[in-house]
């Protein structure tokens, strides 16, 4: 079954106690224990030291890792009556309750989910005293994006399939589709990998390009594939592979956010020059076509003089 946000939580809380019991573990054995790869596991532990039980010092969870074991230097302090009783300082409490305020705002998010955040909050607006007071005076909206997880997010946990309408940059156009979710991940922008049924192939969205999104009766059932390692990046080119120069006008600069590249340097005109790798430059010949105007490859020159010869062949075939 695919990982979700709520299943990296729960892995994570499970992580806190695994590691606790077994100072020094071995990073192969934790990951085969968690049915993770280590570039998984390795990601999680850099969150961890970002967990405690306050931002304050000596409070967080001090986790590192040598590439081969797991050491926790502080493990005493998350353990059975061993730290102090929890305190929460006014700025804790405010920073707590309007957060748990605002997720309870989010549209998809499960009813049992609701009142299980809105008893939280209620317990802690007990406790915190006068200290809630300023938290009610502030309040947080999410961009769309956040009911989008949500949603998905939701039909992820009960196998549902979703109804979308979908921005594509390189086409710029809405597209509505049916896709049966598989799971989210963030590589410097949150995606969900689905198997979409316009298309009957693995596709994925970036969240903030759906423009629409509605849970569907029909469960999901996406056929069995196997889940590509996204630690890195959606594509991971090879140092060793040709480079390939692009320069995009203003109306291009997208390909910088699909295309993993070495460097995108600023053009005068608001447009990018790109160099990027490819194990195959001629597949970039696709995308000198989808740019038109917007962009040109600049070299190799034979790659550039391919690109030139089918956008020639395409206009002539188009005057047909």
């Amino acid at each position: 079954m695919a990982a979700n946000a709520i299943d990296q939580t729960r892995r994570m809380l499970s992580l806190v106690t695994y590691l606790r019991e077994r100072p020094g573990a071995r990073v192969e054995d934790v990951a085969r224990a968690f049915g993770i790869t280590t570039d998984e596991l390795i990601s999680d532990l850099h969150v961890l030291p970002m967990c405690g039980t306050s931002f304050r010092g000596g409070d967080l969870l001090d986790i590192d890792t040598d590439g081969e074991r797991i050491w926790w230097h502080n493990a005493d302090a998350v353990g059975s009556g061993t730290g102090e009783p929890l305190r929460l300082a006014a700025d804790e409490a405010t920073a707590l309750l309007v957060a748990a305020r605002a997720v309870a705002t989010l549209p998809g998010l499960r009813e049992s989910d609701r009142d299980a955040l809105q008893r939280a909050t209620a317990k802690i607006e007990t406790a915190a005293g006068d200290s809630a007071g300023a938290s009610s005076r502030v309040s947080v909206t999410f961009e769309s994006e956040g009911g989008v997880f949500a949603d998905v997010d939701r039909a992820i946990a009960e196998r549902r399939r979703l109804w979308i309408r979908y921005y594509s940059p390189a086409r710029d156009e809405l597209t509505e589709r049916e896709i049966d979710p598989i799971r989210l991940f963030a590589v410097g922008h949150t995606y969900v990998e689905a198997w979409c049924r316009l298309t009957e192939a693995r596709r994925t969205f970036r969240l903030d390009r759906v423009a629409e999104i509605r849970l569907l009766d029909a469960p999901s059932d996406p056929p069995p594939i196997e889940l590509r390692d996204l630690s890195e990046a959606l594509v991971q080119p090879s140092a060793e592979d040709p480079e390939v120069v692009i320069e995009v006008g203003p109306g291009g600069r997208w390909v910088a956010e699909y295309y993993p590249h070495d460097s995108a340097e600023e053009l005068p005109d608001g447009g990018l020059r790109i160099t990027l790798r490819a194990s195959d430059p001629a597949t970039l010949r696709r995308l000198a076509l989808r740019l038109g105007r917007d962009g040109r490859i600049v070299s190799p020159a034979e790659l550039a003089d391919s690109a030139r010869e089918a956008a020639l062949a395409a206009l002539a075939a188009y005057g047909d």
